[in-house]
């Protein structure tokens, strides 16, 4: 039997089709805006209303959502998550998932991050 962080991280991260059903909670990120990671961080900060403290580094995310998720789940939906960090070296999108996964798996309510990209033609 998994053990509590084993259930809690496993369906915290989904890739969907923009055809898929849609959580009416989920908080949308447009893709597009977040081709940077400073376009990411600001992106963040208005979708998720963040404290004007928030740092705009990786550490900083973390804190801030660990915050959020003290006080109940979240659901991120990306939109065109293709466009996720798209002008970044390829290790900015790795250290994001890394920093959500940590987050996922201790923060005190779930967080889900969806991924969607449009279906094919």
């Amino acid at each position: 039997m998994p053990d509590q962080d084993g259930d809690r991280t496993a369906g915290w991260l989904t890739v969907a089709r923009d055809d898929a059903p849609d959580d009416p909670n989920a908080v949308p990120l447009p893709g597009a805006a977040a081709r940077t990671r400073e376009g990411l961080f600001a992106s963040l900060a208005t979708a998720l209303a963040l404290p004007t403290h928030f740092g705009h580094n990786w550490d900083a995310l973390a804190d801030v959502l660990r915050d959020r998720l003290a006080a109940a789940p979240l659901t991120l939906r990306v939109d065109d998550a293709g466009q996720l960090l798209a002008d970044e070296p390829a290790g900015q999108y790795a250290q994001l998932l890394t920093v959500l996964g940590e987050v996922a798996a201790d923060a005190p309510h779930p967080l889900r991050v969806v991924l969607r990209e449009p279906p094919p033609n």
